[in-house]
């Protein structure tokens, strides 16, 4: 008489994949950032920091370059993002390096006005005590 061998399912290709997925996830969230594209120097203020709980609409300005949501544009693009924004209470985010040109500014914060977009929340750096 022959025995009959049981037959077992074979774990080891689902923990590869879970050991995959898990990885996967881990560095991705590792790399997500603020939409970020500029490289800026901020200028310092003693003001509290604020949290935004919305969400948040990134714009950054320095003397040749400005960016929105992480993606570099002209004056002209930036004016179509912000025409596409249908809640005017979202939370615009705006980086200024602090040796960019006055004009730029008004410019940038004139076109939020236009389409009145009044969050407004400006990024600086904490004044480190000497």
């Amino acid at each position: 008489m022959k025995r009959r061998e049981k037959l077992s399912l074979d774990l080891t290709p689902v923990v590869d994949v879970l050991f995959i997925l898990l990885i996967f996830f881990l560095v991705s969230s590792v790399f997500k950032k603020n939409e970020l594209a500029l490289i800026l120097d901020l200028p310092e203020a003693s003001a509290k920091e604020t949290q935004v709980q919305d969400e948040q609409i990134f714009i950054e300005l320095n003397e040749n370059e400005l960016s929105i949501k992480g993606i570099k544009v002209n004056f002209l693009s930036l004016e179509d993002n912000l025409k596409e924004i249908k809640n005017n209470k979202k939370a615009i985010i705006v980086r200024i390096d602090k040796n960019t040109k006055y004009k730029r500014v008004i410019k940038t914060l004139d076109l939020l006005q236009k389409y009145n977009l009044n969050n407004l929340a400006l990024v600086t750096n904490e004044i480190k005590n000497k």
